[in-house]
C-alpha cells in the first residue's frame, strides 16, 4: 500500500512521501484532560450517538485510529474520543511507568467522566492489543455504567502470551532512533508495522518523540518543550520537563527522534495484560465482538465460546496486527455492521441502505 506511483504525464514512477500529516484532517478536537494531576491527551469527534472509546495497542498513540475514527464517522451517527494512554503519546502522567491492567483501567473512566460527566452517553468501549486488553478489564469492572458494547481488535489471550516470550527480541531488534520523522514513518511502512501509508503518516508522529544531543555528552538527550495547541497553554509533568510532538518540530533541527514509550521496561506487566482476558472477555454481559488479522489466533476458550454464539467475530485478512490501521473501512464496515445490528447508533445517509456483513 505505498509502493510507488506512476505519473502518466510525466511519463516516471513517483517515490512514496512519508511526512507527516497533522491530526486535525481526522479528528475534530485535541484536549488535554486533567485528572488529579495527570494529563491526558484525546482526540474527539462528533457531538451525537454512542460514545466509541478508542483504545490503542501497545506502543501506538491515540493516532492510532485517526482513518478509523473519521470511516466508521462517515457510516454511522456517532461520537468519538481516542485517547493516549498512561505512558503513551503526549499524556503526561506521574507515575507512566504504573502500566497494569487496574491503574489504566481507572485511567480510561476518569477521562470519560472528566470529558462527559458522571452520565455519559451510552458507550462502546473498542480496543486494540493492550488497549483491547483494558477495555475488557474496563467492561468487566464496570467503571463505566453507561456502558452498552465491547470491542477488541487483535487480542487473544493464547496467541499473545505466546507472543510474549519473544517480545523482548522484536523490541531489541528496532531502530533505537531515527533522523527525522519521515525516516521513522518510512521504517515502520517498509517494516510491515503499519502497512498503510496513510494511516502511518498521522500515526507515527505519537510513538516518537524529538531528542536533542547537548554539547557535553553527545550520549545524553534531553527532551524538547512541548507546546499544547488547545489555548497556547504548556502542561508541565512532574518534572517540569516538557516535549514537542514531532509535526511541531522543524525538521532543520538538530537532534534524533526516539520511542515515546520504551516497552522493554514493561515486561513486568505484560503477564497481567492478557492472562485471563479470554474468560473475562467472555464474561461480559455485553454485546461483544472480536475483530481478527488469522483465526488462528483463536485460543481454545474463545473458539468454544465463538461456537456457543457468545459473541460476533470477523476475520480480516490481508492485514498485520495494527488492523485498523492496515485495513480501516473494512474495520468500519464491521463496527458499522455491529452498531447498526444492536441498534446502538443509526445509519449516515446512503448507508442506511447499505448491506453489512453482521445486518443480512
Amino acid at each position: 500500500m505505498w509502493e510507488e506511483k506512476w505519473d502518466a504525464e510525466n511519463g516516471v514512477s513517483c517515490p512514496p512521501v512519508f511526512s507527516a500529516v497533522p491530526w486535525s484532517q481526522y479528528f475534530e478536537q485535541q484536549q488535554d484532560v486533567s485528572v488529579s494531576e495527570d494529563v491526558f491527551r484525546v482526540y474527539r469527534s462528533g457531538s451525537d450517538g454512542p460514545l466509541l472509546v478508542l483504545l490503542h495497542g501497545g506502543g501506538y498513540s491515540a493516532l492510532s485510529w485517526a482513518l478509523c475514527s473519521t470511516a466508521i464517522s462517515r457510516r454511522v451517527t456517532c461520537r468519538v474520543l481516542a485517547m493516549d494512554l498512561r505512558g503513551h503519546g503526549a499524556s503526561q502522567v506521574l507515575h507512566s511507568d504504573d502500566l497494569s491492567t487496574q491503574t489504566m483501567s481507572r485511567d480510561v473512566a476518569n477521562v470519560v467522566k472528566a470529558c462527559y460527566g458522571e452520565a455519559p452517553p451510552p458507550i462502546v468501549l473498542v480496543g486494540h492489543g493492550v488497549g483491547g486488553a483494558i477495555a475488557v478489564h474496563t467492561a468487566s469492572s464496570m467503571l463505566l455504567s453507561s456502558t452498552v458494547g465491547l470491542v477488541a481488535l487483535d487480542v487473544v489471550e493464547g496467541s499473545a502470551m505466546e507472543l510474549l516470550h519473544t517480545m523482548q527480541n522484536f523490541l531489541k531488534g528496532r531502530p533505537k532512533s531515527f533522523s527525522s520523522v519521515d525516516e521513522a514513518v518510512e521504517w515502520t511502512v517498509k517494516s510491515g508495522q503499519i502497512r498503510n501509508l496513510e494511516s502511518a503518516r498521522v500515526s507515527v508522529v505519537g510513538q516518537v518523540k524529538r531528542c536533542e544531543v547537548t554539547e557535553g555528552d553527545q550520549s545524553e538527550l534531553s527532551l524538547v518543550s512541548e507546546v499544547v495547541v488547545e489555548g497556547n497553554q504548556e502542561v508541565p509533568d512532574q518534572n517540569q520537563i516538557k516535549e514537542k510532538t514531532a509535526a511541531e518540530v522543524p525538521e532543520a533541527e538538530a537532534g534524533v527522534y526516539r520511542w515515546r514509550i520504551d516497552l522493554s521496561k514493561a515486561e513486568k506487566y505484560w503477564d497481567g495484560w492478557f492472562r485471563g482476558i479470554s474468560n473475562l472477555f467472555l464474561g461480559c454481559n455485553l454485546p461483544k465482538l472480536l475483530l481478527l488479522s488469522g483465526v488462528n489466533r483463536l485460543d481454545r476458550s474463545l473458539t468454544i465460546g465463538q461456537m456457543q454464539g457468545k459473541f460476533m467475530m470477523q476475520v480480516l485478512p490481508h492485514c498485520g496486527h495494527a488492523v485498523h490501521e492496515d485495513t480501516p473501512e473494512k474495520v468500519a464496515d464491521a463496527l458499522a455492521s455491529y452498531l447498526l445490528r444492536h441498534k446502538f447508533a443509526e445509519a449516515r445517509g446512503d448507508t442506511k441502505s447499505a448491506s453489512y456483513p453482521f445486518t443480512r
